[in-house]
Order: C-alpha cells, then sequence, then structure tokens
C-alpha cells in the first residue's frame, strides 16, 4: 500500500471512533437537559415574561409561514391527485385524500420543520451568543440558573405553540386543496366536503395536534443544547444555528415515522 492509503486506512477508525463520540455526547447532553427541565419545571423562580416572549416569537410569529407553506402543500397534493380521481371515477374521495394527508402528515411536519428552520436556529444563535461572551457565566454568578431562565420557557413554548400552528397548518392546506379540486380537478363542491366528513375523524385532528408536542420539545432540547455548547466565537455561533435546523430536521422525520406507526397503523 502507498504512504497515502496508509493514512486513509488509519483515518477511518479514527473518524468512526470520533462520530461515536459525537453521537453518543449530543444523546448524553440532551437527556441531562430534558431531566433538568422536567425537575426544575414546578420550581420558582419561574420566569413568565421570557415565556410569554418566547411563545410570541414561536407561535404568532411563525403563523404566516406555515399558513403558506401548507396552503401550497395541499393545493399541489389535490393538483396531483384531484384530476386523476375524478378520471377514475373516484372524485368523492378527493377531500378525504386531503384531508387525512393534511391532518396527519403534511401540517404536524411543515409546522415542526418551519419552526426549527425559523425559531430553532434563532434560539440557538441567541444561546450561543450568550455562551460566547460569557453572559451564561455570569447568570450562574447571580444565582440565576440558565435552565430555568433559558430553557424552561423556551420547552414551554415549543411545546404549547406548535400545536396550534398545526391547527393553523390543517386548516390552510385543507383550504388550498379544496380551491384546488373544486376550481381546477373539477370535484363537486359537496362531494369534497362529504368526504372529508365521512373519513376525517377528531382523532385525526388530536394525533396530529400530539405529534407537534413530540416535534416541539426536539427542537427545543435540541437549540437549547446546541447553544449552550457553543464554543470559539462567531464560528462556533453559526455551526451550533446550522447543527440545530439538520438535526432538528432529521429527528423529526424520525420521530414522525414512529409516531405515524404507533397512531395509524391499521386504521
Amino acid at each position: 500500500m502507498t504512504p497515502e492509503a496508509n493514512v486513509q486506512a488509519e483515518r477511518r477508525p479514527n473518524l468512526l471512533v470520533g462520530s461515536a463520540q459525537s453521537s453518543l455526547t449530543f444523546v448524553g447532553e440532551c437527556t441531562l437537559i430534558f431531566l433538568d427541565v422536567f425537575g426544575r419545571l414546578a420550581k420558582k423562580p419561574r420566569e413568565i415574561g421570557e415565556t410569554i416572549s418566547q411563545m410570541a416569537f414561536i407561535g404568532v410569529a411563525s403563523v404566516p409561514i406555515v399558513a403558506l407553506t401548507s396552503f401550497a402543500s395541499g393545493a399541489v397534493l389535490s393538483l396531483y391527485s384531484a384530476e386523476l380521481l375524478v378520471r377514475y371515477g373516484a372524485a368523492n374521495l378527493a377531500g378525504a385524500t386531503v384531508g387525512l394527508a393534511v391532518t396527519r402528515e403534511i401540517a404536524p411536519v411543515l409546522a415542526g420543520i418551519m419552526v426549527a428552520a425559523r425559531a430553532g436556529s434563532a434560539m440557538a444563535a441567541q444561546i450561543g451568543s450568550m455562551a460566547v461572551t460569557e453572559q451564561i457565566d455570569a447568570l450562574r454568578a447571580l444565582n440565576v440558573h440558565p435552565t430555568n431562565y433559558l430553557v424552561i420557557p423556551r420547552v414551554i413554548a415549543a411545546v404549547t405553540m406548535l400545536p396550534v400552528l398545526c391547527l393553523v397548518g390543517i386548516y390552510s392546506g385543507v383550504l388550498g386543496g379544496y380551491l384546488v379540486s373544486v376550481y381546477r380537478g373539477g370535484v363537486p363542491d359537496g362531494a369534497f366536503w362529504n368526504s372529508i366528513r365521512q373519513w376525517v375523524e377528531p382523532s385525526d385532528f388530536v394525533n396530529g395536534m400530539i405529534k407537534t408536542v413530540v416535534f416541539g420539545l426536539i427542537v427545543a432540547i435540541v437549540a437549547c443544547q446546541q447553544g449552550l455548547r457553543t464554543r470559539e466565537g462567531a464560528v462556533g455561533v453559526g455551526r451550533a444555528t446550522t447543527h440545530t435546523v439538520v438535526i432538528s430536521m432529521v429527528l423529526i422525520y424520525v420521530a414522525n415515522y414512529f409516531l405515524t406507526a404507533l397512531m395509524f397503523t391499521g386504521k
């Protein structure tokens, strides 16, 4: 073997060991943050003002982007399905197709992803900036625990506001699907709504919202973990922001598979 091949062969085990160590460190840090949040949730002081501020930032400010993306996704879904269903005499299933897809998958996943991209990255950048400028150490010096002041408000805000965003996405996605199905696909207006009433059950709404509770917890925990471990100044803040978005999205898709298998398989 050439010297270059020997060097590459030696690097591969080191890369695998490094990746495994990083993964285990990430899981361990996220677990510790989750347990710390759970243990301190009922303890004072409670940062009510910060929690409300985070709810406004994560929830209210995210309504337009969630509504727009869900509307467009529902419209595209109908664009593909409505004409095909009409052609084969199944126009009465157009509403059910859009309704089930939006309530079970499109709205919850898009709400989680949009919050991860918009709010998760901002949370990681804010906490990361505080970490590299030693503001978190200053909080500890003032006897203010970072979990109470920084983590818990963001976890509560994400967990409570994402189900609301999911509802916004459901109604926007169904509206987009309705407009395209009826005014472009040739689906009768009454058939569309009757199909939704027949096939979409309240449990579909509830389960979709339960998904977003898990997604909100994922986004908040990952963002706080990446922010708290930030080092190396501005470069580290940028790295934490990128990692937050990528890791959150991957975990949302993985969690969505298992939640879907648990909630909807066999229905």
